[in-house]
């Protein structure tokens, strides 16, 4: 009796604790776990793997494309861009923003440690990250599935990246404060997010076309919600302003290189490997061709994969659109995950990195939290963990083939 008493104050009083102190139980719990599944990764990495028999901690958080930063962070972006064999430009730094290694090198500095700095980076904003995240799911659809949205966002399959020396979660943590600024109206602080946003990493051209499609639905509904001046002077010049800063690291790679087709050129380097052909970019081309190798290297016809990519792009149409859980969310949430899956199909050549490329829709996230079953709600934990150390197994413990890149 007594202890049911006992557990039952504990429980009310954690309950009424302010979010951000529950958040941070449940952030460090997820990373508790996340890091038991890093030290068993580690523990089981063979000689076939990346990172060898010897892998650690350490190694993982700067694996894969965190080396790339590391090497921005100690020497900066190449003035001749390197080429292959055939005058092709080949992988260079110019592919990755310079924000996150600038900021984690001056964080790791007193420790005399790059890697410690981008850590400590990772880790901190992805639990503001997820602060913000219920922040803009409290009000849609309550405390309580908002809480249940961020046990899902910290506990995900991609969870690891708030281990390691990647932009992801600052990025999100820019992204998430520029939708929570848009659904309050308080559009002053997306001139300052906007590029922060950009130069974190690729994406805020898809945050310019969410100002466009926002824009248009707030005309539609300035009888419901009266639309003044200064909000379309807003929304025009931000949107705009998303536009520049998309495209400016493309000026600024031309500028330092001499070649105004540097970055995309760069960025193209990536994909020759999958495709062995050396074309120029073509928007909407990635994921049309992707389906043309993906299935025939399942076994699969390739027309089956055209098929497949067009019932996808209805799925998720229909999805935002029809779905009630997911129409709860709120249209600016609506809004930027439609405008950034129309990036993704413009400009991504998807591959084992896409489900990394999804994370910018966690806010969808709160769909899977709105149902107050709680076998429901425990199922999708328990899938969330399953699928987090299955991708901690393929990407860190055994990494070894092509499909097993993050």
């Amino acid at each position: 009796m007594a202890g049911g008493a006992l557990s039952a104050l504990a429980w009310g009083r954690l309950r009424a604790a302010p979010a951000a102190a529950r958040i941070a139980l449940v952030y460090l719990a997820a990373r508790l776990i996340t890091t038991a599944f890093l030290l068993l990764a580690a523990e089981i990495s063979g000689p076939g793997s990346r990172f060898g028999e010897q892998a650690t901690l350490g190694s993982f958080v700067m694996g894969w494309d965190a080396e790339w930063y590391g090497f921005i962070a100690a020497q900066g972006y190449p003035s001749d861009l390197p080429r292959d064999d055939s005058g092709n430009v080949a992988t260079n730094q110019w592919a990755f923003m310079p924000l996150f290694p600038l900021i984690a090198r001056i964080v790791g500095a007193p420790f005399g440690n790059y890697g410690a700095g981008a850590l400590i980076v990772a880790l901190v904003a992805g639990y503001l990250a997820a602060l913000v995240l219920h922040a803009i799911l409290r009000e849609r659809i309550g405390e309580g599935a908002a809480m249940w949205s961020v046990v899902f966002f910290v506990s995900g399959p991609l969870a690891a990246l708030f281990h390691v020396g990647y932009a992801e979660s600052l990025f999100l943590l820019w992204l998430f404060c520029a939708l929570w600024c848009v659904q309050r109206r308080r559009f002053g602080w997306l001139y300052l997010l906007i590029p922060l946003m950009g130069y974190t990493r690729p994406g805020v051209l898809a945050f310019s076309l969410f100002l466009a499609l926002f824009g248009i639905w707030r005309w539609w509904q300035r009888r419901t919600e009266p639309l003044g001046v200064g909000e379309i002077i807003h929304i025009v010049a931000l949107g705009l302003w998303a536009a520049v800063i998309g495209f400016s690291w493309q000026w600024i790679v031309g500028a330092v290189t001499g070649d105004p087709a540097g970055y995309l050129e760069t960025e193209l380097s990536w994909r020759r490997a999958w495709t062995g052909e050396s074309g120029g970019f073509v928007p909407f081309d990635g994921f049309v061709r992707a389906a043309g190798i993906w299935f025939p290297l399942w076994g699969l016809p390739a027309e089956w994969g055209y098929v497949a990519l067009g019932l996808g792009v209805v799925a998720v149409a229909g999805m935002l659109l029809f779905v009630p859980h997911v129409r709860r969310l709120g249209m600016e949430v609506r809004l930027w995950s439609a405008s950034y899956v129309v990036y993704l199909l413009a400009v991504f050549f998807p591959q084992s990195s896409v489900f990394r490329l999804l994370l910018p829709m966690s806010p969808l996230l709160g769909a899977l939290a709105i149902p107050r079953s709680r076998v429901w709600r425990a199922g999708v934990l328990g899938v969330c963990l399953c699928g987090q150390w299955w991708w901690i197994y393929n990407m860190y413990a055994v990494a070894s083939t092509y499909y097993q890149i993050p």
